[in-house]
This record gives C-alpha cells, sequence and structure tokens, in this order.
C-alpha cells in the first residue's frame, strides 16, 4: 500500500514538475507572460472628455484618438523603463458639464487613474485644475485655450495646447499679412461669440489684440450668445445692420453652421469670415453638412503637421478605423498620450513628484501637430506651440478642403481673399 503511495505520488510530482518545466519551456520559447515569466503591470490614465452632451461629436472623436494612442504605445511594447507596463486609459464623460468633468476626473483617480488628459473646454479644464491640485495628480490638458487656467501657480497641471492669448496674436498676425499682400481695404468689421469661458475669453482677447495692432479696421459690433443657441436669426439680423466687411467669430461646431446658413438666409455681404480661433469651421461634420456655404472661411487655429511622420502613420490609423482624417481635435488628443507615454518612460514611475519633474524636464519633438519641440514653461504652458491659418477650399472630397495656408512653412495651399463670390450665388 506505501509502496502503491510513493509510486502515485512520484507519477504526479512528476506529472506536476515536468507540466511546469515545460509550460516554462513554451512561455520561454514563445514569450508567452504565464507562470514563471510575470506580465507587465497596467499604468492607469484618466482621459476626461465630452462624449455626450453639446460638443459630443467632438469628445467622441478625442477618445477614439486617445484610444487610438494607447493601443499604439502598448503594440510598441508599453513602458520599457517600467518593464513594457502597458497603458491602460479610464475614461470620463464631462457631459460637456465643468461640474460634471470634475467629478468624473475625481472618480478616474479613486480608480488608479495616476496622470489625467483632456478635456477640451476651458471651463471643465479649470475644475479639473483644482482638483489635481487638491489630489496631487498630474493633468496634461490635451486642448483647452483659456489664458487663466495656468496664471494660478498650479503644480500639477501643464497645457500642450495654444493658449488664448496666442490664438489673438497669430490671428492679428495674419489678418495683416493678408490685407497687406492682397492690398485691400477693410473698414469695418463684427466679432460674435460664445458665452462660455472659452468664448469670452477668446473673444474678449482678440479684440484687445486687434485695437492694439494699429490696423485701420473699426470693430463695429460685438455679439456675445449661449452656447447650445438654437437660434441666430437675431444675432445674424444685427450682423448685418452693422454692414461689416469683415466677421470674426468664435463659434463651437452648432453655432457655425447655424450662423453660416442664417447668413445666407438673409444674404449678409462680406469680404471674409475670419474667425480668430475656434472649433466650428473645420470640424468634419460641419465641413461636409455645409458643403459650398463654408467654402473660403478662415480659421487661425493649431492644426496637424501635414508632412510630420508620425501624423501620417496616425492618421492613416485613424482614417482606417474610424473613416475621417485626425483633425485639430484628435491630433491633441493623440499627441496627449504620446507625452503622456514619454512621461511615464523617464520618470520611470508613477510617484507624482517623478512625473511632475519627467513633465517640467520633456522636449518632445516626435509629435503629429504644427509646432516645434513640446516644452513647458514654469507655468505649465508648452512653449512652442503655434496657430496656423486655415482656409476650406474647394474639393471634391470634403476630407481634403481644410487646408493649411499660412505660414508658407506649412502651407498647402495659396489662400483666397476676398471670397470670390457672395453668400447667397452659392448653391
Amino acid at each position: 500500500m506505501d509502496k502503491t503511495r510513493s509510486k502515485t505520488m512520484d507519477r504526479r510530482t512528476f506529472l506536476k514538475t515536468s507540466g511546469i518545466i515545460g509550460l516554462g519551456a513554451v512561455a520561454s520559447t514563445f514569450g508567452v507572460p504565464q507562470l514563471l515569466k510575470a506580465a507587465p503591470k497596467t499604468i492607469k490614465i484618466g482621459a476626461v472628455h465630452p462624449v455626450t452632451g453639446g460638443l459630443a461629436f467632438i469628445g467622441q472623436g478625442m477618445r477614439q484618438a486617445a484610444l487610438l494612442a494607447a493601443d499604439y504605445i502598448n503594440s510598441r511594447g508599453g513602458i520599457k523603463s517600467m518593464g513594457g507596463a502597458k497603458i491602460e486609459l479610464l475614461l470620463g464623460d464631462s457631459e460637456t458639464k465643468p461640474a460634471v468633468g470634475r467629478q468624473e476626473a475625481d472618480r478616474l483617480i479613486n480608480e488608479g487613474a495616476v496622470m489625467l488628459v483632456g478635456p477640451f473646454q476651458s471651463g471643465t479644464a479649470m475644475a479639473i485644475a483644482t482638483l489635481a491640485e487638491q489630489r496631487q495628480v498630474p493633468f496634461l490638458m490635451d486642448i483647452a485655450a483659456m489664458d487663466a487656467i495656468t496664471q494660478k501657480g498650479y503644480k500639477y497641471t501643464f497645457r500642450i495646447f495654444v493658449k488664448g492669448s496666442t490664438f489673438a496674436k497669430s490671428s492679428v498676425n495674419y489678418i495683416k499679412q493678408i490685407i497687406k499682400e492682397t492690398g485691400t481695404s477693410p473698414k469695418r468689421a463684427v466679432v460674435t461669440n460664445t458665452g462660455d469661458p472659452f468664448g469670452k475669453s477668446q473673444g474678449g482677447g482678440f479684440i484687445k489684440a486687434f485695437q492694439k495692432s494699429g490696423l485701420p479696421i473699426e470693430i463695429v459690433e460685438h455679439i456675445v450668445y449661449p452656447l447650445g443657441i438654437q437660434d441666430l436669426s437675431a444675432e445674424v439680423a444685427k450682423i448685418k445692420a452693422a454692414k461689416p466687411d469683415l466677421l470674426f467669430p468664435v463659434c463651437r461646431p452648432g453655432d457655425s453652421a447655424l450662423m453660416t446658413r442664417e447668413l445666407y438666409k438673409q444674404r449678409v455681404e462680406l469680404m471674409g469670415i475670419i474667425s480668430p480661433g475656434s472649433p466650428g469651421w473645420y470640424e468634419p461634420k460641419v465641413i461636409k453638412d455645409l458643403g459650398k456655404l463654408v467654402y473660403y472661411v478662415m480659421d487661425t487655429a493649431p492644426w496637424p503637421n501635414p508632412a510630420s511622420p508620425i501624423f501620417q502613420q496616425a492618421n492613416a490609423r485613424f482614417r482606417e478605423k474610424y473613416g475621417v482624417p485626425m483633425d485639430l481635435n484628435t491630433g491633441f488628443a493623440y499627441t496627449a498620450i504620446l507625452v503622456a507615454a514619454d512621461v511615464l518612460e523617464r520618470a520611470k514611475s508613477t510617484d507624482p513628484e517623478a512625473l511632475v519633474e519627467a513633465l517640467r524636464n520633456t522636449n518632445f519633438k516626435d509629435h503629429p501637430m504644427v509646432g516645434g519641440p513640446i516644452k513647458f514653461d514654469e507655468k505649465g504652458d508648452n512653449i512652442n506651440a503655434t496657430c496656423a491659418m486655415l482656409q476650406v477650399l474647394p474639393d471634391p472630397d470634403p476630407a481634403k478642403r481644410v487646408k493649411i495656408v499660412l505660414p508658407e512653412k506649412y502651407a498647402q495651399a495659396k489662400y483666397v481673399f476676398p471670397m470670390p463670390q457672395q453668400m447667397w450665388e452659392r448653391s
């Protein structure tokens, strides 16, 4: 009996041992992270964007781009300095509401996020920035332009995007260049903007910069309306009554479409529409839906660099997976994850102090956007963030209509100014 038990135990021991050795050999041979080879740990990053609400289709695209970037990093071996740790995005929805965005960011921190990215809206960014300071979690803003966010001495908040004041200065400089090169003489202008923090900051900042520019153009009307407005007929009537040569609108996608159609309906004569920086005039959905009505509109904005190999690769993957090209919003969401991965790689840790130190020493060159290497100043702003002048130009493919026209270094086409036809002549 004892001999039988001994033989049985020996057989079991052999099978167990040989099984482990065999599995270990397979794991060693094929790189399978089982038993003898510990699986890389996961690093959680919280991504908050407006996936529902009035800005949902922007937020959805940004979420898609962030997920695509995380997949790209993971496919290349993850964070190598931490044993190939994979990035896991924890997803939050601000619902286009700052208070909700802060709640979502707090939830993601509680779920283990060691960094935060997002959130598109400046008001939401301000709310999350105060939370990031309290919770001592680094916050990397992919898009949020309001200058005030980084003017409060925050330690944990950094911005990849362009400041609102940079938009204003760039717009004024491009307008000067266009007027000089075309020999035109516009005299009157109207500024419009939404009443949210971004709209107020962007519109007000542009007016200040414009009035200091010395341009012989009078801003004869400044019209402010609520974000999410459903009817702009009264506002466009004011624009028409002011008889401007130029319209400088700060719009979101919804109101840009409403305004364009209403300008057409009321037959408002303009030499040009030049946005001093807003997401209303280059969104793929807006371009496709408005067709010829939006031809020749200009917009000052940061933009993907069409000559960048990083952009070309990312854009090809994005178009293949989602059926649309990358734009400003998706480009910066993608870039934020690349920067976060670079920071983690250099920090070799998820400790918040190590991450902040790595952020302050960032010099990230391999990104897909117009501008130099991403570097942060003492306030957390990207010193090389810059804007291009875009214009919607005729092309059979709506995805190819938005082109960089200035500066010449990045230009894909020559700008057209004044508009070659009046709004009501288009079909």
